[in-house]
């Protein structure tokens, strides 16, 4: 993915140490929650305080090198040590684990009408006061207060157990916050000292909450951002902008700067998050998938599960790879990204009369003068990347007004059309390569340009060989709505399966997260380059990070509407009531075929039924340590996740058969076994006296018996078990299959209810 297409980059990073031991690095340091040796100081920072002082071997303040002292998301503290003081604290008593700071990177006006809600209908906005009285929590790159998505006309005074502060800092101030906007926190010590080498950054770093990125104001809004009339992208996508939740409250928490965000400064802003008593957390960042016991968002975001806050991530950009799913623990929401059926036709017409389509958020339609035939340009040869359009690439010459072609890949999309405009083109076509095939994310272009699929990008790199002076024009076609199939899987969604646990199938749902217009801050333009002068309130982007925060918009709605529901019962409700199928009534497609389980999970989010499911899966967290030991963690494992020191012995011997009550079911045929049997328990819901008959889609080379058929509910909360057998029927030789996909529904008599499991079977 390019720098603006999905701010979620999938990258993995490397740490190095260097080998002088004078060197500092920054290292997340956990203790025992009881440790023998806390009892001897009078606070829990002095305890922290006390494990640098043992390891410095001169008389520096150990203060000078603590970062963050933990207390909530994990007991432990941030600090910067060198190699033989790392060796030093690794022996002391009362320390589990110790792991270098890691860097994660992050990841509107019709999406919410796509998804079915609608402010004047019984629905689900009705019904959960458009999530009144909920907090979100956004971990991000801040908020531009000013924007009139955080206008809190209408919205109530923050709850009474609300605790968090609104942090004053560079061009902020407490009278930023509001009853919309009721918290801002930034956390910027473990970005300090990753970067105190890198070079100044073009665009100002506000030291505050204010967002310098635009991308944690895109996010916020989308989650819980108010009505706002009339709200458009230079006139494209005209409509009333509006949250998931425009009824509830936002707490924002900057972890993340330009260099990206750290993993002890994201675990700072969970702690404090938990005590000033959000109920959502929205975590549009991530990476490559980690064990559980190593990864901060899955340690910390346990802990804010045990208090009840809904946690709720994105699952990354690294699709289509398979494998490359994050944030897999399974009491986090995982959500991948899904297209909208709103296009921005901007039509490629070529000399010869031959129409290419092509997408485009440039006002074109307008704008006089900008659909002139022009000689059409592409430019090859040469090691200086002029196929790509780099800042610098593309000579005068050969370019000074006239159309360009511009490969995808290297550098940012939106880049490209700088670099044409600096060299004195006129207008610009970027083509997506093999890689990018036919997807679509749009942005704001500095100057006429249209983007094309890999088929339509072939077709015209073809004509312009064919003929001496090629030419063409771009014609913009605005906005379109309603004309194509939709939801589809967004190509750089990342995939499952998991490696670390293939008992849970992530993601868990998908969400609209292409070409979504949410709030925008004022120090930016549209095409969030430097070079951009333009100013606007709205604008544009992709990638799972626009789709986490419609969850966690959902997840608000349905905490309001109901309260004591657990996070388990929550996520189970949006996962139940997915939809498989696209506004066709057609199966969800994943570019030319039929999207699978890893690329979906149990479907598109809907949450006008999400917000009544009938039934749920519900978890209690002593449900995921029991799991945690079926998957052979290591107690020491376990207890840097949970803070319980169990026995994994005696939780098998209590729970012999145990299966994690998860809402979508993933079974794995290992070592020539051919039969697997799974439980799993319903808890009632909907209403009292009610029956459901059970309906199975059939697996390829798979036999599945359920008992009971029927579950015959009496009252309101009743739990009912049922169990499932798979028989592989798998098939040797040629003909072979390593996995196979199907689903299991259960139907309310009445048709009120149908609460959908995707199933995956796997052989090993």
């Amino acid at each position: 993915m390019e720098p603006k297409t999905c701010l979620f980059f999938s990258s993995l990073f490397l740490y190095f140490v260097s080998s002088h031991a004078n060197i500092l690095q920054t290292y997340l340091v956990q203790l025992h929650p009881h440790g023998t040796t806390s009892s001897l100081f009078t606070s829990k920072l002095h305890w922290h305080l006390s494990f640098i002082q043992q390891t410095l071997s001169s008389k520096e303040d150990p203060s000078s090198r603590l970062l963050y002292s933990y207390h909530s998301a994990m007991e432990g503290f941030a600090a910067q040590l060198s190699d033989s003081e790392l060796e030093s604290l690794k022996r002391l008593p009362d320390v589990i684990a110790i792991r270098p700071d890691r860097s994660f990177q992050i990841q509107t006006t019709y999406s919410y009408r796509f998804l079915g809600l609608n402010p004047t209908s019984e629905g689900a906005w009705y019904s959960s006061q458009f999530g009144r009285g909920t907090i979100i929590g956004v971990l991000d790159t801040g908020v531009w207060p000013e924007s009139p998505s955080f206008d809190d006309y209408g919205m109530p005074p923050a709850p009474k157990k609300w605790r968090g502060i609104c942090q004053v800092g560079q061009s902020f101030n407490s009278s930023n916050c509001n009853r919309k906007l009721i918290g801002d926190r930034f956390f910027t010590k473990g970005h300090r000292v990753a970067s105190m080498s890198s070079s100044p950054n073009i665009i100002q770093e506000y030291v505050s909450p204010r967002d310098s990125h635009g991308h944690g104001t895109h996010t916020s809004s989308t989650a819980a951002g108010a009505s706002v009339p009339m709200a458009s992208v230079l006139g494209n996508g005209a409509g009333v902008a509006r949250g998931m939740a425009p009824g509830a409250h936002i707490a924002v928490y900057k972890v993340c700067w330009f260099t990206g965000c750290y993993s002890s400064d994201i675990l700072a802003a969970m702690d404090v998050s938990i005590r000033d008593g959000v109920d959502v957390l929205s975590l549009s960042l991530g990476g490559f998938p980690l064990p559980l016991f190593d990864d901060t968002i899955a340690i910390g975001s346990f802990r804010a599960m045990e208090h009840g806050i809904s946690v709720v991530c994105a699952a990354g950009n690294n699709g289509p790879l398979q494998y490359s799913v994050a944030n897999i623990a399974p009491w986090i929401a995982t959500v991948g990204a899904s297209t909208l059926d709103r296009r921005f036709p901007a039509i490629v017409r070529t000399g010869n009369g031959e129409m290419i389509y092509g997408e485009s958020m440039y006002p074109g339609k307008h704008l006089s003068n900008v659909e002139e035939e022009l000689e059409l340009v592409y430019i090859t040869g040469g090691d200086n990347g002029s196929e790509f359009c780099l800042k610098g690439s593309l000579p005068r010459a050969k370019v000074q007004g006239k159309m360009v072609v511009c490969d995808r890949g290297v550098n940012g999309r939106a880049e490209k059309g700088q670099a044409v405009k600096e060299a004195g083109g006129a207008a610009m076509v970027l083509a997506n390569t093999e890689i990018n095939l036919e997807e679509d994310s749009i942005d704001v272009h500095v100057l006429p340009a249209t983007m094309v699929g890999f088929a339509e990008s072939v077709g015209l790199k073809a004509y312009i060989n064919s003929t001496r002076r090629a030419k063409a024009r771009i014609i913009f076609g605005g906005t379109v709505i309603g004309r194509s199939r939709a939801p589809a899987v967004a190509q750089f969604s990342a995939r499952g399966p998991t490696l670390f646990d293939t008992t849970v199938l992530k993601p868990d749902v998908i969400a609209p997260g292409v070409n979504i217009i949410a709030a925008w801050p004022q120090n930016l333009g549209p095409s969030s380059l430097p070079e951009d002068s333009r100013r606007v309130n709205f604008t544009v982007m992709s990638g799972t990070s626009m789709a986490c925060p419609h969850v966690s918009g959902i997840t608000a709605l349905i905490r309001s509407a109901h309260p004591k529901w657990t996070p388990a019962a929550i996520k189970s409700a949006i996962m139940t009531t997915a939809d498989a199928n696209d506004h066709f009534g057609k199966p969800i497609m994943d570019g030319n075929i039929t999207a699978g389980v890893f690329a979906i999970g149990a479907g598109q989010v809907n949450p006008e039924r999400a917000i009544n499911p009938g039934l749920i899966y519900d978890i209690k967290p002593d449900d995921y340590v029991t799991h945690m030991c079926t998957l052979g963690y290591t107690r020491s494992q376990i207890f840097t996740i949970t803070h319980r020191n169990i026995s994994c012995h005696e939780i098998s011997q209590m729970n012999r058969g145990f299966s994690l009550n998860y809402p979508s079911i993933s079974v794995t045929f290992k070592h020539g076994k051919t039969t697997k049997m799974i439980k799993r328990r319903l808890t009632n819901v909907g209403s009292p006296n009610s029956i459901y008959s059970l309906e199975v889609k059939a697996l390829d080379g798979v036999k599945v018996r359920v008992k009971p058929q029927r579950l015959v509910f009496k009252k309101m909360n009743q739990s009912l078990s049922y169990r499932i057998w798979f028989i592989s029927r798998k098939r040797t030789g040629k003909g072979k299959i390593s996995s196979a996909q199907g689903q299991l529904t259960w139907v309310h008599v009445n048709s009120l209810y149908r609460v959908r499991s995707p199933i995956s079977v796997t052989w090993k």
